[in-house]
C-alpha cells in the first residue's frame, strides 16, 4: 500500500482501510482495525485490541491501546474503541479496558485530545468533548457530551465530568461535576454558569433563562436542603430538559459514594465479589 510509509511495521492480523495514511517508525499490533481516511502519522504505537473509526488524525509518539495500568488486571482480552474524526495530538496515551470495569475503553466522535494527556482504563468520552495538555484522567472516568477539561487537570477514577461542563486548568477533580457549570480550584468547587457552551448548543433563550434559575437555585440558595431545591425545581421546569439533567446529574452524585455516582457500580463489584 503506497501511502503506508515502508519503515512502518504491521502486524499480520491488523486490518487496515486501504485509505490510511500511515507514516514512518509506527507500530501496528494484533487485532488492530483502522477505518477510511484516517492519518497515523509518524512515530506512533497501537498496541493491540483497539479498533479506530474513520477520518481521525493521530499525531506522533501517540500510545493507544496500551495495556492498563491496573494491578486488577490480570492479562485478560480487553479492547480500546475509538470512533470518527477524532485528533488525538501528540504524546497521548489511551490504555484498554480491564474486566473489572466492563473490558472496554471508549472514545466517541469529534474529540479533541491535546498533547501528552493521559486517558486510563475504563475510560469513557462521549462526543464533542475537549481534554486539553496535560490532563489526566484516572480509570473508569466519564467524560459526557461536549464537556471541556483544562490542562494539567486531575481527574480522579469514577469522576464524571458532566455535558458541557467546563473543568479550569488545574483543578482536581475528585467530586462528579454537574452538566453546564464551570469548575475549578484545589480542591474544585462549581463558580459559574457555563453561558458560552449553553449559547453555543443554540438552546431556546426560556431554556436558557431556566438554567440561570436553576443554577442561582441550586447553588447561591442556601436556605434550603439540596434535595428541596431539586425537588421544587423538577416541579416549576418539567418540560426543560437540560433543567431535568442537571437535577439527574445531582441527585445521583448525592446517592453515590464519596460525590461520584460511578461509585455505586464498583462498591456493587465489591459485594459480588465477596459473596462468591
Amino acid at each position: 500500500m503506497s501511502n503506508i510509509h515502508p519503515t512502518a511495521i504491521i502486524h499480520q492480523t491488523a486490518k487496515i482501510d486501504p485509505s490510511v495514511e500511515i507514516g514512518p517508525h509506527c507500530v501496528i499490533g494484533e487485532e488492530v482495525e483502522i477505518g477510511q481516511g484516517t492519518v497515523i502519522h509518524n512515530h506512533v504505537t497501537i498496541q493491540t485490541l483497539t479498533t479506530i473509526g474513520n477520518e481521525n488524525v493521530v499525531y506522533p509518539f501517540a500510545v493507544l491501546g496500551a495495556d492498563p495500568q491496573d494491578r486488577k488486571w490480570n492479562g485478560e482480552r480487553s479492547y480500546c474503541v475509538i470512533g470518527d474524526r477524532n485528533i488525538i495530538r501528540e504524546h497521548v496515551t489511551i490504555h484498554r479496558g480491564t474486566g473489572n470495569g466492563g473490558e472496554y475503553t471508549i472514545i466517541g466522535n469529534d474529540n479533541l485530545i491535546m498533547v501528552a494527556a493521559h486517558i486510563a482504563h475504563d475510560c469513557h468520552l462521549a462526543n464533542h468533548t475537549t481534554i486539553a495538555n496535560q490532563v489526566m484522567l484516572a480509570g473508569h472516568v466519564k467524560i459526557e457530551e461536549g464537556a471541556s477539561v483544562g490542562g494539567g487537570a486531575g481527574i480522579h477514577h469514577f469522576a464524571t465530568v458532566g455535558s458541557y461542563s467546563f473543568v479550569g486548568g488545574l483543578a482536581r477533580i475528585s467530586r462528579d461535576v454537574p452538566p453546564y457549570t464551570i469548575v475549578e480550584g484545589n480542591p474544585a468547587e462549581v463558580r459559574a454558569l457555563n453561558s458560552i457552551a449553553i449559547a453555543r448548543q443554540g438552546y431556546q433563550p426560556e431554556h436558557i433563562d431556566a438554567l440561570k434559575d436553576a443554577f442561582k437555585r441550586l447553588f447561591r440558595d442556601n436556605h434550603s436542603a439540596m434535595t428541596e431545591r431539586i425537588a421544587i425545581l423538577r416541579q416549576d421546569y418539567p418540560q426543560v430538559p437540560s433543567v431535568t439533567l442537571l437535577c439527574d446529574s445531582l441527585s445521583a452524585t448525592a446517592d453515590g459514594v464519596h460525590g461520584r455516582a460511578l461509585e455505586l457500580k464498583r462498591s456493587d463489584d465489591k459485594r459480588t465479589v465477596e459473596v462468591h
